[in-house]
């Protein structure tokens, strides 16, 4: 069964010609009608399966559109032509800081973030315990988010997604962040999601940790699909490119 179906999409972005000092500057241009924009393509004709249970991996140089692509499946980009389908919810892990306050405590984020993803506020009493043992941040539950290190968030962050076990899971560049324990952690806590059929996309700018955790993956350039398929085959390819460019 397909659990994530991108069929041809394109993804483009109106981008400013001109360089504007101020709002004033830009808004006169707009009165104007002097304003100039040129189309930048994030993605284009992108097309990918994703089975349920698979973890996919995908990987690319910065600005290839990988976080994009990723947005555009969780929703939040509309697609500027072809069209996305996926069987089941999404717990994404794509921006860190995403739906939360960074001015309430860890404490109030869980339930905020929770609330976010679709819990109610019975189930995340239940699992606050949890939550909290698996972001090994007790000792900080009372301190302003806007307080933590990226790593800390991130802690917050995946805990709170993971507590359910979601049909998908996105996760971009998640396991960058923190120490080396910890993403040991959330690789297992994956392998778990998995075992319960969840299905995980993941980004990642460490080809060992796609080599090590992914079934297949798809490499994107420039925001076309140049190899997707077996991961040794394609890990291999990604890492000659480095090579030939040393």
């Amino acid at each position: 069964m397909s659990m994530i179906e991108v069929n041809n999409v394109s993804m483009c972005f109106n981008m400013a010609k001109e360089k504007h000092e101020s709002l004033k500057e830009y808004l006169l241009a707009a009165v104007k009608g002097k304003l100039q924009f040129e189309e930048f393509y994030a993605l284009r004709d992108v097309s990918m399966r994703v089975e349920k249970g698979e973890f996919r991996g995908i990987v690319g140089l910065n600005g290839s559109g990988k976080s994009t692509l990723l947005k555009v499946i969780s929703g939040v980009f509309k697609p500027t032509k072809g069209s996305v389908s996926v069987n089941g919810t999404i717990a994404p892990l794509i921006e860190l800081g995403a739906g939360f306050d960074m001015d309430l405590t860890a404490r109030e984020n869980i339930y905020l973030n929770g609330t976010v993803l679709g819990l109610t506020p019975k189930y995340i009493d239940e699992k606050f315990d949890e939550i909290v043992e698996f972001s090994e941040l007790r000792d900080f539950l009372d301190v302003p988010l806007k307080n933590y290190s990226s790593g800390m968030v991130a802690r917050i962050a995946f805990a709170i997604a993971t507590i359910t076990t979601p049909e998908v899971l996105i996760a971009d560049e998640i396991l960058s962040v923190g120490d080396f324990r910890f993403q040991e952690k959330c690789e297992e806590r994956m392998h778990q999601l998995m075992s319960g059929g969840t299905t995980v996309l993941l980004v990642s700018h460490s080809i060992e940790q796609i080599e090590r955790m992914c079934d297949k993956v798809t490499w994107l350039e420039k925001g076309r699909v140049k190899m997707d398929g077996d991961v040794a085959e394609v890990c291999a390819a990604y890492k000659s490119l480095g090579e030939n460019n040393e």
